[in-house]
């Protein structure tokens, strides 16, 4: 256990891990695979208890990718839309485009920064945002406000395990990655009590089909 934690602990202080903490964040905002939440955690948590990677530049550098990628999937849906690839036509995906496009025409502002904690849903948020041409200096705004907001969350709760169990930097990681799964579950519950779930199957998604080349009826200009 203790060989892990000095090599946790080694890593941890290298540049490159900086690096793959904006990799992640900046895939993450259009490939929902990417596990950005649970590495900006677990190195926050690190951090708490060691020192390294300083926690600023962490929040900074989570901050920034989150933006760059939530704004990177904005250009990709308004230049090919949300029908070009082949995981994009799924019913899945399609009833969560379905969904953001009918939320973004009812509360564009509150949908664009709560969709930023739900992993699928910030995906077909921002896709769709894009193609349907939803103000894109609105959108910008926005997604600084959420990822600022986002990676504020995710520092503080790694830092907060972090410092708590000092002394074992891979139990405190762990731990605080769990809570922040859990965590994530119980505001993905609220919101959709809230705003109504994204829908991931072909159950209660309007009759309304987006063709092939076609893409969500726009939001109104606000």
């Amino acid at each position: 256990m203790q060989a892990i934690n000095d090599f946790i602990l080694a890593a941890a202080g290298q540049p490159w891990v900086l690096f793959l903490v904006l990799a992640c964040c900046v895939i993450d905002g259009f490939f929902p695979p990417i596990p950005s939440e649970s590495v900006v955690v677990g190195l926050s948590a690190v951090s708490g208890s060691s020192g390294s990677p300083n926690v600023w530049l962490l929040a900074l550098v989570a901050a920034l990718g989150a933006f760059s990628g939530d704004n990177i999937a904005y250009l990709i849906g308004r230049r090919i839309g949300i029908q070009r690839w082949r995981w994009m036509r799924t019913q899945r995906m399609q009833g969560a485009f379905r969904w953001a496009g009918k939320e973004l025409r009812r509360r564009a502002a509150s949908l664009i920064m709560v969709a930023r904690f739900i992993p699928i849903g910030r995906v077909a948020v921002n896709l769709t945002a894009g193609a349907t041409h939803f103000n894109h200096r609105r959108f910008v705004a926005l997604t600084a406000l959420s990822a600022v907001m986002w990676a504020g969350y995710s520092v503080v709760l790694g830092y907060f395990f972090g410092v708590w169990f000092e002394h074992n930097h891979l139990l405190g990681a762990i731990i605080a990655i769990v809570v922040a799964v859990i965590l994530g579950i119980v505001i993905d519950r609220i919101i959709s009590k809230v705003r109504g779930s994204v829908p991931l199957d072909g159950k209660d998604i309007p009759e309304t089909e987006i063709q092939p080349g076609e893409s969500a009826p726009p939001p109104p200009k606000v």
